[in-house]
């Protein structure tokens, strides 16, 4: 009988749930120490837009140095670089230094993210990996969330919080250099074109896309909304909470739910709810505190589920051999519309104020929903009894890496179309 896969990653698990109280509280800390320092919006948006651009250089660099040295010494080299920048945002408070050490963050934790996923699945088997994998994305988000109330320990106009920072994601190093167990040989994917994605499935590229922007705004900008309405350290701790824990209520509900009916009716459904959401705080705005937050929480609820939902429609039309390339090509289309994310909103609310944070976002919910109800009156949707597990893959954008399930959620393809050029696993059916 093969090893319980939690009896072999828990070190993995533990050095994550680490890392993500670092890199979760060095996220919020740049927004709110940003604010206190004057720098205007726009610049704010330019500086976290970085951290994307690391991650696109990060997919593309840590692969090929899995293959050379291992997934432990990378893991300990990045971690090590990460620990450095965060002491380097404290050393010079500067929009153009910040820039650059945001950039070696994003490459070092996008990294990271290549090395955890693609040992998690060399552990997973077919029969465990949606459980794992449901694990490894409950870490994340628990550590993410709570890293937000670390911002409460010391203030954020002192060098103590990147202290902290650094020595979290240094501790992060221990029980992975410390453990025993064996880790994975890399395989080599194999090439998918972004044309051939782009024919499995228009909806799940363009998905994909917008929810990148979506995540990236909310983690990137979210503190910085925060804080231009009015907010203190604790609300700003708050609000980002709320927002990421209630993605940790959402993903697996709206997962099994995508399971039983067309996908893209839960897609177009999310984006409608947090459009309808954002518009009402855009209208009314918040008038009470709790009612804020609860609203906030609805509005990340809902957004924060379409990376999962349209990489499980994606995987409804790919062959088990495509799925790691296209996981990769669908992060670096993820990654590239993060960048822009930060950017944008940043433009519009130093124009319009901070209204125009769930207004950016109100409005990409909605493109998508749109998008999403067109696409359904072109093609039909996979038959129930041809659809796989749902497999919870969603990014934490600014959480980024492979997409942690690339063999799992092997589907059949949906209803042949003659233009494909990739056949179908099920009878050698074509699939656009």
């Amino acid at each position: 009988m093969p090893p319980n896969p939690l009896l072999t990653t828990w070190p993995l698990l533990l050095g994550m749930g680490i890392l993500m109280l670092g890199s979760g509280l060095l996220s919020t800390l740049l927004g709110v120490r940003a604010t206190l320092e004057g720098f205007p919006t726009p610049i704010i948006g330019l500086v976290m837009s970085g951290y994307y651009v690391g991650y696109l250089a990060g997919t593309q660099l840590v692969p090929r140095g899995l293959r050379q040295v291992g997934h432990v010494r990378v893991f300990a080299a990045l971690a090590a670089l990460a620990s450095v920048a965060a002491l380097a945002f404290a050393s010079w408070v500067h929009p153009l230094p910040w820039a650059l050490m945001r950039l070696l963050t994003g490459v070092c934790l996008a990294g990271i993210y290549v090395v955890a996923e693609s040992w998690l699945n060399h552990r997973a088997s077919r029969s465990n990996r949606g459980r794992l994998l449901a694990l490894y994305m409950l870490v994340l988000y628990v550590g993410l969330g709570a890293a937000q109330f670390l911002l409460l320990v010391s203030s954020p106009q002192s060098d103590a919080p990147f202290m902290l920072v650094s020595a979290l994601i240094s501790l992060a190093m221990v029980p992975i250099v410390a453990s025993a167990q064996p880790t994975p040989e890399p395989a080599a994917p194999r090439h998918v074109r972004y044309r051939e994605l782009y024919q499995y499935s228009p909806l799940a590229v363009v998905a994909v896309a917008i929810s990148g922007m979506i995540s990236s705004i909310i983690f990137s900008m979210g503190p910085v909304y925060a804080r231009l309405s009015g907010a203190g350290t604790r609300g700003v701790a708050e609000f980002m909470a709320v927002s990421i824990f209630a993605a940790v209520l959402t993903q697996y509900p709206a997962g099994r739910l995508s399971d039983r009916v067309d996908r893209r009716t839960v897609i177009a459904g999310a984006c409608v709810l947090a459009t309808l959401v954002a518009a009402t705080i855009e209208v009314f705005g918040p008038h009470t505190r709790w009612l804020f937050l609860l609203f906030a929480g609805l509005f990340s609820g809902a957004a924060l589920t379409l990376y999962s939902l349209a990489v499980s429609h994606i995987n409804d039309k790919l062959e088990s051999s495509q799925m790691v390339a296209a996981s990769s090509r669908l992060l670096l289309i993820n990654g590239m519309a993060a960048a822009v994310g930060p950017t944008l909103a940043g433009s519009l609310m130093a124009v319009f104020g901070p209204r125009a944070y769930f207004g950016t976002l109100g409005t990409l919910t909605a493109a998508l929903a749109l998008y999403d109800l067109w696409r359904k009156a072109q093609r039909q949707p996979v038959p129930r009894d041809l659809k796989g597990p749902f497999i919870n893959t969603q990014q934490i954008v600014a959480i980024a890496g492979l997409d942690p399930a690339p063999e799992a959620g092997v589907e059949p393809l949906e209803l042949p179309h003659p233009r494909s050029p990739l056949k179908s696993a099920a009878g050698g059916r074509s699939s656009p």
